[in-house]
């Protein structure tokens, strides 16, 4: 079973939809000059971009995590007031001023989605990955988060619900994924290794020991 919790989106950016909106256009055509002149290569962009979807952003999000799972006073702190808990570390930014930490368990597994356009924790999970932007994943997300969960290489017991969280321009989320087991003793660091960029979005879990993912 699914339980969706639905938030008013007022938006201050342009819905994504099958067309680009006018910015990102400009973007296209400014990269397409560039790399034409040659001042760009696409393949470094690329590189670049996908260096910080998945590598250098979300560490932010991992050490965050990581601290949850090591001290059970910040973590209680991080489900009461997030966007102060995180700011304790120091990450803080225009994209996530308002942020609230739902955490998996046993019970219930917590899938992070913006129904109407693509509002993300840029602070703690740096860039927006292509297919949390999709319209697919923004619709399915909702109506089958199970079958996305599937396609993501997420099998969960059919008793675990699964609950889906609305992303707005006032409110955004981060996923404490549960602790893999065998890590007891662990320091923040060697935990934070096993936290993914897609963990934090419920899309994933988090590593166990010796995941070479």
């Amino acid at each position: 079973m699914t339980a969706h919790d639905h938030h008013d989106h007022d938006h201050d950016h342009d819905h994504e939809g099958s067309a680009l909106p006018e910015i990102a256009l400009r973007v296209k055509a400014l990269e397409s000059i560039l790399v034409e002149k040659g001042y760009v290569d696409r393949a470094a962009l690329d590189v670049l971009i996908e260096t910080y979807e998945t590598r250098i952003g979300p560490r932010n999000g991992a050490r965050v995590v990581a601290k949850a799972w090591a001290d059970p006073a910040y973590r209680d702190r991080l489900r009461a007031d997030a966007s102060a808990a995180i700011a304790e570390l120091g990450f803080i930014g225009r994209q996530g001023e308002h942020m609230v930490a739902v955490e998996n368990t046993p019970d219930t597994h917590n899938l992070v989605v913006c129904t109407l356009c693509s509002c993300y924790p840029w602070p703690v999970l740096g860039l927006p990955p292509v297919w949390y932007k999709s319209a697919p994943y923004r619709s399915r997300a909702v109506i089958d988060p199970r079958g996305v969960l599937a396609d993501f290489g997420v099998a969960l017991p059919p008793e675990t619900k699964i609950r889906v969280w609305d992303s707005t321009a006032e409110t955004r989320y981060l996923v404490i994924p549960m602790r893999p087991a065998g890590t007891e003793g662990w320091d923040e660091d060697a935990l934070a290794g096993l936290v993914s960029r897609d963990s934090m979005i419920g899309a994933d879990v988090a590593h166990a020991p010796g995941d070479a993912r």
